[in-house]
């Protein structure tokens, strides 16, 4: 089994379902709310899909490279992904991890 990928506050799941619903034009997993900088998968061939407000990566080369202006890459193996944003706990409950 794969492990969790982490790149900035994006998580990457291996997901034990196809990934599948409406298929989506782009790579883009997440777009930074502060520096507008991009998570999105630069080399390798992946599909990006969405089903009920999650996103779900399809990587169907050996391997995808996942980029960003202020992160390292992150290679990520040929199977199917479940895409998260980390959250994290402060006094005033929950809240999404900003990068």
């Amino acid at each position: 089994m794969n492990p969790i990928i982490r790149q900035g506050d994006v998580i990457i799941i291996p997901s034990d379902t196809a990934a599948t619903g409406t298929k989506l034009p782009h790579l883009t997993l997440a777009e930074g709310e502060v520096t507008g900088h991009r998570h999105q998968i630069s080399n390798g061939e992946a599909e990006l899909f969405e089903r009920d407000g999650v996103l779900y990566l399809k990587v169907l080369s050996p391997t995808a490279i996942l980029t960003h202006e202020e992160h390292a890459q992150v290679t990520i193996p040929q199977g199917d992904w479940e895409i998260r944003i980390q959250r994290e706990y402060s006094p005033e409950g929950w809240r999404y991890v900003a990068d």
